[in-house]
């Protein structure tokens, strides 16, 4: 979103554009095609969505006297490929200073990369990784 996504009211109040608008729709869209764990089987959130209201409408008119509350598991796209773990493990302390990190953060970053879990990397932190092998290239 960008500040000409907004408008600002007579009553100072901000208001989507349409050109804002639609990028909503869009991520909401984006987030409703994505997968989750439902009852062991990958779903779409709208799939699930549509299920779980279904089992509300008949509990409220008496067919169902339960509902199931499950809390489905996002499934997300990694971002943690198998590159940028081997250039995490691989580099060293000078060279993640040289990127303008600390210690500890190339720590908590190499424990991550070494285990088997999926994890998250902040956009200068991934950028600035991309790029390391490149400069020494140049």
């Amino acid at each position: 979103m960008d500040r000409k996504d907004f408008v600002r009211t007579e009553s100072f109040s901000l208001r989507l554009r349409p050109s804002g608008a639609r990028k909503v729709t869009e991520e909401f869209n984006y987030v409703l095609n994505g997968k989750v764990e439902y009852r062991k089987k990958n779903s779409y959130w709208g799939s699930v969505l549509l299920v779980k209201a279904m089992e509300l409408s008949h509990q409220l008119v008496g067919k169902r006297k339960t509902i199931e509350f499950s809390k489905p598991a996002y499934v997300g796209e990694r971002v943690d490929s198998d590159l940028l773990r081997k250039k995490i493990i691989d580099m060293s302390y000078t060279e993640w200073k040289k990127m303008g990190f600390s210690k500890g953060t190339l720590h908590y970053m190499k424990q991550n990369a070494r285990s088997e879990k999926p994890f998250t990397l902040n956009i200068h932190v991934k950028e600035r990784l991309e790029n390391w092998g490149k400069q020494s290239i140049c």
